[in-house]
């Protein structure tokens, strides 16, 4: 069943306020799914992507949604229609793609997921306006222009906003966050690849508590 464009929005505006700092999380082990999630909570970080950059993606939704209800449990890296329906149907409750096709989009229109199509040029962005998108992932902003490119988005698309993701880190978050067609950021710096592959997950609730700590 499809639902309206700007209860979608809302959806999607309601949950970046909520998390402000959006971790891309590929689980590279089922037995990490839980225990991960809890050290990012517990640090703070309670609305998770997890991409679809490893076989255990779905199952992590379907896990969490199961397990952990009280987190938001979105699907990143979805690249065409099918990607979508299998997301939908592990239980996702949002959808993030790297960038934007007309097929993706109109599959967008009709599921009621809220989808955050990616872009990385005013060509892209002018797509996904033309069938009433107005969030967008900015991918990869720090090679697509960064901080600059959205300055330069802003004037000519005054109702898009943005997560941007792909480079930002603690160094630069504040000055992304500043931006005001930026509703939240995405990154993966605090998802320490050997503190996980260690179950070091007192180390991943510190980076993610000290990536928190950056917008205080």
């Amino acid at each position: 069943m499809s639902v309206p464009m700007a209860e979608k929005i809302a959806r999607l505006d309601a949950l970046c306020v909520q998390a402000r700092i959006l971790p891309v999380v590929t689980v590279r082990q089922a037995a990490h799914i839980l225990p991960l999630a809890d050290a990012l909570a517990a640090g703070g970080l309670r609305t998770l992507e997890i991409t679809l950059r490893s076989e255990h993606g779905l199952a992590a939704i379907r896990t969490l949604r199961r397990e952990r209800p009280q987190l938001c449990a979105g699907v990143g890296t979805v690249l065409d229609a099918r990607m979508l329906a299998e997301a939908e149907a592990a239980g996702a409750q949002f959808v993030v793609s790297p960038g934007c096709t007309a097929e993706l989009l109109q599959a967008g229109l009709e599921s009621p997921l809220p989808l955050l199509p990616g872009a990385s040029s005013a060509s892209d962005l002018m797509l996904g306006h033309s069938l009433g998108y107005r969030r967008f992932k900015l991918f990869p902003a720090e090679v697509c222009g960064g901080v600059a490119a959205l300055k330069a988005f802003f004037a000519p698309f005054p109702g898009i906003r943005f997560c941007p993701t792909g480079g930002i880190r603690p160094g630069n978050l504040r000055e992304y966050m500043a931006q005001p067609n930026v509703m939240c950021v995405g990154g993966s710096w605090m998802l320490d690849g050997e503190a996980m592959a260690r179950g070091d997950w007192a180390s991943i609730e510190r980076l993610a508590a000290e990536a928190v700590a950056l917008l205080d």
